[in-house]
């Protein structure tokens, strides 16, 4: 079975930056998302790559700000956060897209003072 580990989640002020890492246990071919859930709210698909690399799609929440890359070579997936604002608070998590439940990971949080 394929484990997740997230991990750069942090404490930084708006406007700041982050990088969010995922590793894999192992490779996977599947296209990878990156997805948040803030307090209260439902776990939402942010960002997301082909398999390939080639392709990717974002929320329009984060469009602009927030780039995904993944190293196929490494079995790792990434997160490029620039200018963040406090509304980007939440725990966020990588998985295939669509997601597998038995994929999900403890996550990292993301907090954004403002």
């Amino acid at each position: 079975q394929v484990q997740l580990v997230e991990s750069g989640g942090g404490l930084v002020q708006a406007g700041g930056s982050l990088r969010l890492s995922c590793a894999a246990s192992a490779r996977i071919s599947n296209a990878m998302g990156w997805y948040r859930q803030a307090p209260g709210k439902q776990r939402e698909l942010i960002a997301s790559i082909s398999s390939g690399g080639y392709t990717t799609t974002y929320a329009n929440s984060v469009k602009g700000r927030f780039t995904i890359s993944r190293d196929n070579a490494k079995n790792m997936v990434y997160l490029q956060m620039n200018s963040l604002k406090p509304e980007d608070t939440a725990v966020y998590y990588c998985n295939t897209n669509p997601w597998r439940a038995d994929y999900w990971g403890q996550g990292t949080q993301v907090t954004v003072s403002s």
